[in-house]
């Protein structure tokens, strides 16, 4: 079983550097574009099913990248991004992001989804679909969020202040498969 991971295309609020986290921001022209060279990128990989996150930047991503093949999308809440609550819209640089994205210091915030909440979240989502869909190949439409806990489910937790440089980037795709 492979799982294929790809981030949204680009919107004007990751040009402003402002974080999204539940906002239903759309994909601007720059993303539409990633999301075409992500489509033609992956032409040739056998993807089984898309499962999406309910945002429109990662809806309009996978309907992008699915255009000519007819691949079944699933809309799935748990690979909606982290909330980011109190921070929602700030830009990245208006509070410690770097602290935001630490696993060891584990913050609570008054409403942002606290990390090990969010990994596991994320963690439950991967262990349900390696037995739900079993031997397919899965093509996930998320968030920069999301990536970060699909890569340390893969590969482990990193020692490190931040996990912030774990994530990918608009369209960026990443390749796992689980071991049996």
């Amino acid at each position: 079983m492979e799982i294929l991971l790809t981030r949204h295309g680009q919107t004007e609020w990751n040009l402003l550097k402002k974080v999204q986290g539940k906002a239903d921001i759309e994909l601007n022209k720059t993303g539409i574009q990633q999301a075409k060279t992500t489509r033609d990128y992956l032409k040739y990989e056998r993807i089984d099913l898309i499962l999406c996150s309910p945002l429109k930047r990662a809806i309009q991503t996978a309907e992008i990248i699915n255009q000519g093949r007819n691949i079944r999308i699933v809309i799935d809440e748990r690979v909606s991004e982290r909330d980011f609550g109190e921070f929602e819209g700030m830009p990245n640089t208006d509070f410690d992001f770097n602290a935001f994205w630490s696993y060891e210091q584990n913050l609570k915030y008054d409403k942002a989804e606290n990390i090990k909440d969010f990994f596991r979240r994320v963690y439950n989502f991967l262990d349900n679909i390696k037995n739900e869909y079993a031997g397919k190949n899965i093509l996930i439409v998320a968030h920069g969020g999301i990536s970060i806990p699909v890569k340390c489910y893969f590969e482990g937790i990193p020692n490190a202040e931040t996990l912030l440089p774990l994530c990918l980037e608009n369209c960026e795709v990443a390749k796992y498969s689980y071991k049996n």
